[in-house]
């Protein structure tokens, strides 16, 4: 069991420390610097090993939180690894990129600081891949069951992983040029540098599953054809349909949506031939006033972007009023708390400007030159302008990101006649099944937009349900049922 006085001993919580800011924004790489081993277990040691672990709850994968803690205490780091990777496919995803509801929900966190469980996480995988403790883990045998899984982001990994290692013949369709779906062209090199995710991606090929780039199902593979290759479909694309700002001005060049942008610095990074005789990519920030609307995630993701192409200036717009310091009493323990966050890429400058509405671009020659703004406040519900708050603020580039509205329907959800839910998003079973038996759905396909967490966890139960429709029973864990509600 846990030392029942280390949350005694150990009352300061400690991650490691961000690169300093004028080094970092030098170059593309993480922004961590590197956390000894000795501090990590003082700060598993701040796990109490709970008799009712409410991060098990915290968290969509259901993590083996407590146990995996003690296990880093003690010094046991390839059994940590292997109670890790028991309901985790991807931790070296999930412990960069998850937001950690996991840590909302420490019951530490009632008093102090929570455990640092994303860190311990990270570290136990990192830990295993310098080992040499992560290999191909290839079936038995094959069961002569073949799988498409469509989309090769977080939620279709997890589930053709799962299913190759049920013995599956699994095939993962991608209308990009390379795998990895929104974890390739949508997360920024300095979040996530995509040696991981490639490291990842030669394990699960050396263990049977096969991937098509270049490949969009529905225009270059019919939904007929595909159902008829395959035993069973999944699908995985993701809610790639972005939330426009339908305002007058819209049309001026110069204002992008933020998965217009961000992947042009990718592939910048993948050594792709996309430079122009500037030596920049196509849309870039460099020299330019720039204006992000959305405050969220992706917001930052473009915050830290636009800062490394060198941009003279940045403000990040949020309709939202500024959230509090601390957890805000809405969100009591052991939700997710909503609260002021500062990220890397807030760090790193620019100004965050709250509670304030865009309500038209200005253009000049055909490319935008201001935004018509005003300031706004909450009533009933509502977003009401604050009269005499309006001002004028000069932009050279505008980045849209206000997240996603759902899944693209026409093309191959259309073909196939799946049923939609109210939202728009695609209409399942308990069995992770749609409406066209066969045909399955996972992550924010089928749930909307959400998180890395829910992506990998709603892809390894969508696994369990195909599994059982092709074999009529299935070993494979399934950790949540498609009704649960997000958590944000």
């Amino acid at each position: 069991m846990a030392d029942p006085k280390g949350f005694l001993k150990y009352t300061h919580r400690e991650t490691p420390k961000r690169r300093p800011v004028e080094l970092r924004l030098r170059d593309w790489n993480e922004v961590y610097e590197d956390f000894p081993h000795s501090k990590l277990q003082q700060q598993a040691t701040r796990c109490m090993d709970c008799g009712i672990p409410f991060c098990h709850n915290g968290c969509p994968l259901g993590n083996l939180i407590p146990e995996w803690n003690d296990l880093v205490r003690t010094g046991r780091w390839r059994a940590a690894i292997e109670r890790l990777h028991a309901t985790n496919n991807f931790p070296d995803f999930t412990g960069r990129l998850c937001p950690a509801p996991c840590e909302s929900s420490c019951v530490l966190g009632i008093n102090q600081d929570p455990v640092t469980i994303k860190q311990i996480e990270l570290d136990i995988i990192d830990n295993a891949f310098d080992e040499g403790w992560v290999v191909p883990l290839p079936p038995d045998r094959l069961t002569g069951k073949t799988v498409a899984v469509v989309g090769s982001g977080p939620a279709g990994l997890a589930a053709a992983q799962q299913l190759t290692r049920a013995g599956h013949s699994v095939t993962v369709f991608e209308r990009a040029d390379r795998i990895g779906g929104l974890l390739r062209y949508g997360i920024p090199e300095f979040k996530m540098e995509k040696r991981h995710l490639e490291r990842r991606l030669d394990q699960m090929r050396a263990e049977g599953t096969e991937f098509r780039p270049n490949v969009n199902v529905g225009v270059d593979i019919t939904a007929e054809q595909l159902r008829a290759d395959f035993d069973a479909v999944v699908l995985a694309g993701g809610a790639t349909a972005w939330r426009e700002l339908p305002i007058p001005g819209r049309e001026l060049d110069g204002i992008h949506q933020a998965m217009e942008y961000l992947p042009w610095a990718n592939r910048v990074q993948e050594g792709d031939d996309v430079l122009g005789p500037d030596g920049e990519p196509p849309i870039t920030a460099k020299s330019k006033k720039v204006i992000i609307i959305g405050g969220g995630d992706t917001g930052a993701d473009c915050l830290g972007t636009v800062h490394r192409q060198g941009a003279v200036s940045v403000h990040q717009f949020e309709i939202m009023p500024r959230p509090p310091d601390t957890r805000a009493a809405s969100t009591p323990w052991p939700m997710y708390e909503l609260m002021f966050r500062v990220s890397a890429a807030h760090e790193e400058g620019g100004e965050r400007v709250f509670s304030v509405n865009t309500e038209e671009f200005v253009g000049r020659d055909g490319h935008v030159a201001a935004l018509k703004v005003h300031e706004v406040t909450m009533q009933d519900g509502k977003f009401v302008k604050t009269e005499g708050s309006d001002f004028e603020i000069e932009a050279d580039l505008v980045l849209l990101a206000m997240g996603f509205v759902g899944p693209e329907r026409a093309g191959l959800l259309t073909d196939l006649g799946v049923d939609l839910t109210e939202r728009g998003n695609v209409a399942r079973g308990n069995n992770f099944e749609t409406s066209v038996p066969g045909v399955f759905v996972a992550g924010d396909m089928g749930r909307g937009q959400s998180l890395i967490v829910w992506a990998i966890a709603e892809g390894r139960a969508a696994a369990a349900g195909v599994d059982r429709f092709l074999m009529g029973r299935s070993a494979l864990p399934a950790p949540i049922a498609p009704t649960a509600a997000p958590q944000r």
